[in-house]
């Protein structure tokens, strides 16, 4: 076989059907619900929280939820594509797989290994900004960590390591090596009582509007001091290329196919239903926020409950703090459970090694690649501030969507009669704006975050001629 045969050889479509029903590796017991919560968790976070009055206060005013429906539309783009692979490939490794039935194994290779990254440091960044949130609570209770364990070297004097955001990531790890549906339970509880927090803070927030706040509601383009530009219909969409990063997640469901019940129903299901949801939650907290307050007082690392706090009512503010904390602990889990399940179908195709492709006899989940994933996260969160480590995640993610929306238009070309599932509407204006928004907001990412990609996709590159090439399952079944 040709060297260019070998980087392009794919699983046939047919055949990921057929063992479908074979496959007895995960544990079946994920239904719709729970698929659902998987892909709220990993969008419902920081975005509501944090960057929503951030953004209304330093680029778009009143008119960020214009931003967020731009996000939204780019967003939504890629999921209708997911869903579509979704239902038509329903196996372990979400992008990973459905490249590697579509665009062969060597682009298959490299965005699944580009995922296992991004998704890791996903959790460890997560995992670091959530010990913020904590050690807040514990300040306020007159409980007080040495500063050495208070967070990363460089993030403040005499710190030396984050124990907190170490301790979470390896405590989530522990969850996820136990039974799938304990953990999904879990998960299904803390984002019910997030969704329930957020349409809380709506609902009150509501009566406190005052129409005055949202005009103008495009404020005027400025430049600072510093020759930066804010507001404008340009920092609507400066805006929207930030909070872009709030609304995807959804992906993470689909890595848990060989866990669903019913997948070929339900993840398509899953993944349209949590970026609703949380597309109408977002939309309606900005509105609210930015009725509140002038969006000139939501620029700080807390502005939803600073909002309600500026108002005199300080219980909201410190309940919303308390459900902040207990609602990113579902970011961290949709992580992790997806990047656990990337690395098991990497080896499961032999192109790790296939040590890491075993389940628990007893819990029936991928316990190895999890627990390795929990070490290498808790030492990241704990070694390196948050700022550094969110410079460099999000490039993988956004190399994944334009992988998917190019292959739904290259398997709509290649095989148009296969049975779908579901279909992407309007192919192929769906799939070309998920391409374009896709790859402009690639064009603004930092230098640094392009300098390590490029390293691990190298690192991915030996490792593949030097392993994966010759090891690869579907080499050998030929």
């Amino acid at each position: 076989m040709s060297l260019l045969a070998q980087l392009t050889r794919h699983k046939p479509i047919e055949q990921l059907q057929a063992e479908l029903g074979s496959r007895r590796d995960f544990r079946r017991v994920l239904g719709v619900w729970q698929l659902t919560a998987i892909g709220l968790g990993g969008i419902i976070g920081v975005g509501i929280f944090v960057l929503a009055g951030q953004q209304a206060a330093a680029n778009a005013g009143p008119a960020v939820a214009l931003s967020f429906i731009i996000a939204g539309i780019a967003s939504a783009a890629a999921a209708l594509c997911y869903a579509e692979f979704a239902g038509l490939i329903p196996v372990t490794g979400s992008a990973y797989t459905y490249s590697y039935a579509t665009l062969g194994e060597l682009v298959a290779w490299l965005i699944g290994w580009d995922l296992l990254l991004e998704y890791a440091l996903i959790v460890a960044a997560v995992a670091s900004g959530w010990s913020g949130y904590v050690l807040n609570l514990f300040d306020a209770f007159g409980l007080h960590l040495p500063e050495a364990l208070r967070g990363a070297p460089h993030s403040g004097d005499g710190r030396v390591f984050n124990l907190i955001g170490a301790l979470v990531a390896m405590a989530v790890a522990l969850l996820l090596t136990m039974r799938t549906e304990w953990g999904a339970r879990a998960n299904t509880l803390i984002v019910a009582i997030k969704v329930v927090a957020v349409v809380v803070v709506i609902g009150v927030g509501a009566f406190y509007v005052d129409p005055a706040n949202w005009h103008p509601f495009v404020p005027e383009r400025v430049v600072g001091a510093d020759g930066v530009g804010h507001y404008g219909w340009q920092g609507v969409v400066t805006a929207a290329a930030v909070v872009f990063f709030a609304v995807f997640g959804y992906d993470t469901l689909t890595t848990a196919a060989e866990e669903a019940k019913d997948p070929q129903r339900d993840l398509p299901r899953a993944i349209l239903l949590s970026l609703g949801v949380s597309m109408t939650l977002y939309i309606a907290i900005t509105l609210v926020l930015t009725g509140m307050v002038s969006y000139t007082q939501l620029g700080n690392d807390a502005p939803v409950a600073h909002a309600f706090q500026a108002l005199g009512m300080k219980w909201i503010g410190a309940a919303i703090s308390a459900t902040a904390v207990a609602s990113i602990l579902s970011v961290i889990f949709a992580f992790m459970l997806a990047a656990a399940r990337i690395w098991f179908a990497l080896s499961r195709d032999g192109l790790l090694p296939g040590w890491f492709a075993k389940v628990h006899p007893g819990y029936g989940t991928p316990h190895r690649p999890t627990l390795a994933l929990g070490l290498f996260t808790a030492l990241v969160a704990g070694l390196f501030p948050l700022g550094e480590v969110a410079k460099l995640v999000n490039i993988g993610v956004l190399s994944a969507f334009i992988v998917i929306c190019s292959a739904v238009l290259i398997l709509r070309r290649r095989k148009p009669d296969l049975p779908r599932a579901f279909r992407t509407p309007w192919v192929p204006v769906v799939p070309v704006v998920g391409i374009v928004f896709s790859v402009w907001l690639l064009s603004e990412l930092a230098a640094i975050t392009w300098a390590v990609f490029i390293g691990w996709v190298a690192l991915g590159l030996v490792i593949y001629f030097a392993y994966g090439i010759r090891h690869s399952r579907l080499a050998a079944s030929r």
